[in-house]
C-alpha cells in the first residue's frame, strides 16, 4: 500500500458542503477513502457527494448538527450501519461571530462554544469507542491561526480554536497506546464561501496578501494534502501535532529595520 493511499478507509467529514471541509472531502475521496460527509444543509452535501461519485468515489451524506449531541452520534451510526467502519474523523465543522469581546452574549457564547468545540469533542469520543478496539485510526481537527495566535472581535472563536489545539495533544496522550494518531490542521487566510465578504474589501485583502511570505491567500486546495497525510499510513508516527498551512504566516513578520 502507498503511504498516501486511503484505499479501504472509512472517514467522517463535518462541515463538508462547502469550503475547507468540501476540499478534504473530495481529497480523501481521490485518495481513495469512502466518506461520509457531514453538514447542515442537505443540498450542498448532494453536490459534493454526486461530485465525488461522478469522480468515481464513494461518498453518502448524513445531516448532521454539530449542536445536536443525537445528531452527532447518529452520523458515526450512519457510518457504520453503511460501511462497518470508521478509520479517519474530520473535525471541520464550525462557525464564527465577530464582536468586541465586551458585547458577546451569552446565547452567542454558547452557539460558538456548542458547535466548535463541545460537539467537536463528543465526535470525536464517539468515533474513538470505535476505533480503540480496531487499535487504528485518525482523528484531524480543523484549528485555526487563532490556536496559537489571535485577533481582535473574536475572541470565542480564538478560545474555541486554541482549545482544539490542546485538545488534539490530550486526545494524542490519551489514545496513542491504542495506536490513534490525533492532529489539528491549522489554516491561514483561506478564500472560502464563508470569508469572501472578507476577503473582498481592498484593505483586507492586501492586509492578508501582504503579512503572508507566499503573497496570496489560501484556497481549500492548499489544504487537501495535509489532510490526506494525517488521514495516511505516512503520518503514523506523527500525533499530537498542530500543523499551520498558512502560506508562511506564522514563521514571522518583515522588520522595519534602518538601511
Amino acid at each position: 500500500m502507498s503511504l498516501f493511499s486511503l484505499e479501504g478507509r472509512v472517514a467522517i467529514v463535518t462541515g463538508a458542503g462547502r469550503g475547507i471541509g468540501r476540499g478534504i472531502a473530495e481529497g480523501l475521496a481521490s485518495a481513495g477513502a469512502k466518506v461520509v460527509c457531514a453538514a447542515r444543509t442537505r443540498s450542498q452535501l448532494d453536490e459534493v457527494v454526486q461530485t465525488i461519485v461522478d469522480a468515481g468515489g464513494e461518498a453518502i451524506a448524513y445531516e448532521m448538527d454539530m449542536k445536536d449531541l443525537a445528531s452527532v452520534s447518529g452520523g458515526v451510526d450512519t457510518a457504520l450501519e453503511t460501511y462497518g467502519q470508521v478509520d479517519i474523523l474530520v473535525n471541520n465543522a464550525g462557525m464564527n461571530i465577530r464582536e468586541p469581546f465586551e458585547n458577546v452574549t451569552e446565547e452567542h457564547y454558547d452557539e460558538i462554544m456548542a458547535v466548535n468545540l463541545k460537539g467537536l469533542f463528543f465526535l470525536s469520543q464517539a468515533v474513538a469507542q470505535h476505533m480503540i478496539p480496531r487499535k487504528q485510526g485518525k482523528i484531524v481537527h480543523i484549528g485555526s491561526l487563532t490556536t496559537g495566535w489571535s485577533l481582535s472581535q473574536i475572541s470565542v472563536y480564538t478560545a474555541t480554536k486554541g482549545a482544539v489545539g490542546q485538545l488534539a495533544k490530550s486526545q494524542a496522550l490519551e489514545l496513542g497506546a491504542h495506536n490513534i494518531q490525533v492532529n489539528a490542521i491549522c489554516p491561514g487566510f483561506i478564500l472560502t464561501p464563508l470569508t469572501e465578504k472578507v476577503w473582498a474589501n481592498p484593505t483586507m485583502n492586501e492586509w492578508g496578501t501582504n503579512r503572508v511570505p507566499l503573497k496570496r491567500l489560501g484556497t481549500p486546495d492548499d489544504l487537501v494534502g495535509t489532510a490526506v497525510y494525517l488521514s495516511a499510513p505516512a503520518s503514523d508516527y506523527v500525533t499530537g501535532q498542530s500543523i499551520y498551512v498558512d502560506g508562511g504566516f506564522m514563521a514571522g513578520e518583515h522588520w522595519p529595520l534602518p538601511g
